[in-house]
């Protein structure tokens, strides 16, 4: 993949020299300057969240409130193993809250879990919500909106609710569809 768009880069940094070689420097160093800006507004929001997640953690509250999900997780994952459920709870929670990257960890330790204890419907159910990832707050959006001068950057809030929620709905219901031929077959 590095190759690829490092040849997209030359090829495209070829053309704009020989069709404006005046402005190719200026280019550069403008799209590095939003480049900068943009990665540190989105670490400011990354910093703000993760340091929410690990008071919670400190706190005690991330114990309380995954005993609260829990019932509902073992349902939804028709598993018993607490770490996985807990795992998986926390890398929901941060899906919810829209932030790329940060649930993948937690998502592949789940997932190892639920394999190593041959619950491979867990597993899939997992992918498939985190590859749908109903986000409650999109902040990572927002932020992108903000940074790119939006007037009203959460204004993507219900229309990502909605989008989010129907193909993390069509996910699982696929998924469970193709549960159910999988039992029949046997």
């Amino acid at each position: 993949m590095n190759l690829i768009f490092a040849a997209v880069f030359l090829a495209s940094a070829l053309v704009f020299l020989f069709l404006r070689p005046d402005g190719f420097l200026a280019a550069m160093l403008t799209g590095a300057e939003k480049a900068a800006t943009l990665s540190l507004s989105l670490l400011a929001v990354y910093c703000v969240w993760l340091g929410f997640f690990r008071v919670l953690e400190k706190s005690g509250l991330e114990k309380k409130l995954s005993s609260l999900l829990r019932p509902a997780l073992k349902k939804l994952f028709r598993s018993d193993d607490e770490e996985a459920l807990s795992l998986a709870g926390e890398n929901l929670s941060a899906n919810f809250l829209g932030l790329p990257g940060a649930p993948t960890p937690l998502g592949i330790r789940a997932t190892g879990k639920f394999l190593e204890n041959k619950e491979e419907y867990a597993a899939d159910l997992l992918f498939v919500l985190n590859a749908t990832s109903l986000q409650l707050l999109p902040t990572t959006v927002i932020a992108l909106r903000l940074a790119a001068g939006s007037l009203a950057p959460a204004d993507i809030l219900l229309p990502t609710l909605l989008a989010t929620a129907f193909t993390s709905l069509s996910g699982v219901l696929l998924l469970m569809g193709a549960e159910f031929f999988r039992r029949r077959r046997k």
